[in-house]
């Protein structure tokens, strides 16, 4: 099948995606999707949490709905517009490890093995095994080579011409190890942070809230330090937060909130919580669940050379300047997870 036809089918799916997001009936949709498997996946985005506590239908449906958003006509033909990519398949193999943090994380590796006409091999994390084998039966509707070129394996992956592996900092020494013979892209442990400069509007930091709120906070997109000059007034942040406070009613998300809370307390730190969100004065990168570290600055112009030195701990920077408020969990197709342009990476290997 050509790139034509490929890109058809992912329109297809956007547009069931869409629908699914905002939780309407089903309509024929004119896709070969029946009414049953149509119901069948709307049903999943409420029962999947049974699986993985963190997956709420909240956040299954956020996560669907940014795909849906993403995969347009529009989309589809500006992002694929810059590169050269031959229309007939590939008989070369990407074997594809995702992650299970966040609804769907490795979706993209996928769609970028897809467009690019290659076959993959799937190892999905426990934690998010349900939702991309579904979402696999639908685009099988709209192209039926999908089941032949696409393998979801649950051993150790072999076979293959090239790995894009996404895990933690300890599993990335494993897949270095056992996958540095072949062409690759291995991912670590990454997070993000905002720089605020006090002259945010309020959409501004409604936006950041959802930056650190999105998915609980589980993701390497989401912002969990925040660089505030010196004297800022935390209740613009704490103000902002509150539409959130939804999240406390997350047993997963509550346990971490009161451990850390706990943790802190007995270390005699000072913090400021309102009740479902700790903040804490620290130097680290990093936060844990529940919990959102900041750091004062007082030079505006030094914070950027300052944050030069976490290149690779850092996936997004979020200022006026950088990535907007509020984008971080809604990226292009175009924005490349450690900036490692994946489509070229595949061409490299044809």
């Amino acid at each position: 099948m050509n790139l034509e036809y490929r890109v058809n089918a992912l329109e297809k799916l956007g547009a069931l995606l869409i629908a699914i997001s905002e939780d309407k009936s089903w309509e024929g949709f004119d896709t070969g999707v029946t009414e049953d498997e149509y119901n069948a996946l709307l049903e999943m985005t409420k029962t999947v949490r049974v699986f993985n506590g963190w997956f709420t239908e909240k956040q299954v449906k956020n996560s669907l709905g940014a795909w849906g958003n993403q995969l347009t006509s529009d989309n589809l033909s500006k992002w694929l517009e810059n590169y050269n990519l031959k229309h007939d398949n590939s008989d070369k193999v990407i074997g594809i490890i995702m992650a299970g943090n966040i609804p769907l994380v490795g979706f993209h590796d996928f769609v970028c093995c897809y467009v690019a006409g290659f076959k993959s091999k799937i190892k999905l994390s426990s934690d998010d095994d349900k939702l991309f084998p579904a979402l696999l039966n639908v685009l099988n509707h709209f192209d039926d080579t999908v089941k032949e070129r696409v393998e979801i394996v649950f051993t150790k992956l072999k076979d293959i011409d090239g790995i894009i592996a996404t895990g933690s900092n300890n599993t990335s020494r494993y897949f270095e190890q056992y996958f540095g013979k072949y062409p690759n892209i291995i991912r670590k442990s990454r997070t993000s942070v905002a720089v605020i400069t006090g002259e945010e509007s309020e959409e501004d930091l409604a936006g950041l809230a959802n930056d650190v709120f999105a998915y609980y906070g589980l993701g390497c997109r989401n912002v969990t330090k925040v660089f505030l000059p010196k004297g800022y007034d935390l209740d613009n942040l704490f103000k902002a937060f509150f539409p959130f406070q939804y999240v406390s009613e997350n047993n997963k998300y509550a346990n971490n909130y009161d451990y850390h809370k706990a943790v802190f307390m007995m270390e005699q730190y000072d913090l400021l919580e309102n009740g479902f969100l700790i903040m804490k004065e620290d130097q680290s990168l990093h936060s844990p669940i529940g919990t959102l570290y900041y750091e004062y600055y007082s030079d505006a112009n030094s914070i950027q050379e300052h944050l030069k030195q976490f290149d690779e701990k850092i996936q997004c920077v979020v200022s006026k300047k950088d990535i907007p408020f509020g984008k971080t969990q809604n990226p292009e197709l175009w924005d490349y997870a450690d900036n490692i342009d994946t489509i070229e990476f595949l061409l490299g290997l044809k």
